[in-house]
């Protein structure tokens, strides 16, 4: 087995989007081939409901598609297929644009006003970009929960993972998106598949991944000896951080615990060409997509 090399730690970053929601995004509207089949991904987590109310009113997507999971408040959503629906605590809604949907999404708080959660956009090759558009509404109590002996907590919400499969299936980039937990001072071990791409994103507590790449810092030294993971930098709440080619990651919880999204997925390693919530494969296909919004036949009927 082989520890996957950190290619990069970072911060996420403030953003606004929709119709004023503040958020933190990790990555997203850069270079796409970065986490290829991945292209976006956004933390909306806030308490003050000024800064989340207006939501993501009536906008389009196409070529893509979204997985929202909801941690603390809920979120309405509608569509122009005639689907609407509410997603609350621990729900994810997974959505296929395919040839073109139009939909809106407006956060509501908790009783304390506060909301969290996450969306991540998945590419579509071009074998797809124009498929019939669907959606996967998933509750929270049908997502698996597995602990292990030392309190580790793994929800599984899209693939396989410890003996459990998630819920969302038939997805075109044929991901796994684990919700982990792992206890104060606990190091522990993940295997993911050697030809996924690989990124974790800790949203609380702090925790030190191993680095197969460097010789000191954060790093499974002198194992054999029994000591812990050599900690040089741990990584907090709202920090991304991007893998290597390996068939596994290790992670040592700080001293609160680590919480991380560990997602992976099968690089498409196509041509992307993308402006905002549209993402085709040529400037041509973008055009035409953009064309078909104005002139009102960008949502093709049903078959």
């Amino acid at each position: 087995m082989s520890i996957r090399p950190i290619l990069e730690t970072r911060k996420a970053t403030p953003a606004i989007e929709g119709a004023g929601v503040r958020l933190h995004r990790a990555f997203g509207f850069q270079d796409p081939t970065e986490l290829d089949p991945f292209l976006l991904f956004d933390d909306f987590r806030n308490e003050h409901p000024a800064d989340y109310m207006r939501g993501f009113p009536w906008h389009p997507h196409r070529g893509i598609e979204t997985i929202t999971y909801v941690l603390a408040g809920t979120v309405e959503h509608s569509d122009s297929l005639g689907n609407s629906g509410t997603l609350g605590a621990g729900d994810v809604q997974w959505m296929t644009a395919g040839s073109g949907i139009l939909h809106q999404e407006m956060p509501r708080g908790n009783a304390t006003g506060q909301m969290h959660g996450f969306q991540l956009w998945g590419n579509l090759p071009s074998s797809q970009k124009m498929t019939a558009p669907r959606y996967q509404d998933v509750s929270s109590r049908d997502i698996p929960e597995v602990i292990d002996d030392d309190g580790t907590r793994v929800r599984v919400i899209v693939g396989e993972f410890w003996g459990k499969t998630g819920p969302v299936d038939g997805i075109a980039a044929d991901p796994q998106y684990l919700d982990v937990f792992v206890p104060a001072g606990v190091k522990k071990t993940f295997r993911i598949d050697t030809y996924r791409r690989a990124f974790a994103y800790v949203f609380e507590g702090q925790g030190a991944f191993a680095d197969a790449s460097a010789p000191t810092g954060v790093l499974l030294e002198k194992e054999v000896a029994g000591q812990e993971l050599n900690i040089r930098d741990m990584s907090g709440d709202r920090t991304l951080v991007r893998f290597g080619t390996g068939d596994e990651i290790t992670v040592q919880a700080g001293p609160e615990g680590v919480r991380f999204l560990l997602i992976s997925g099968a690089p498409i390693a196509e041509p992307v060409a993308w402006h905002g919530p549209i993402v085709m494969n040529t400037q041509d296909e973008l055009r035409q997509a953009f064309k078909e919004l104005r002139n009102g036949t960008f949502i093709r009927p049903a078959h």
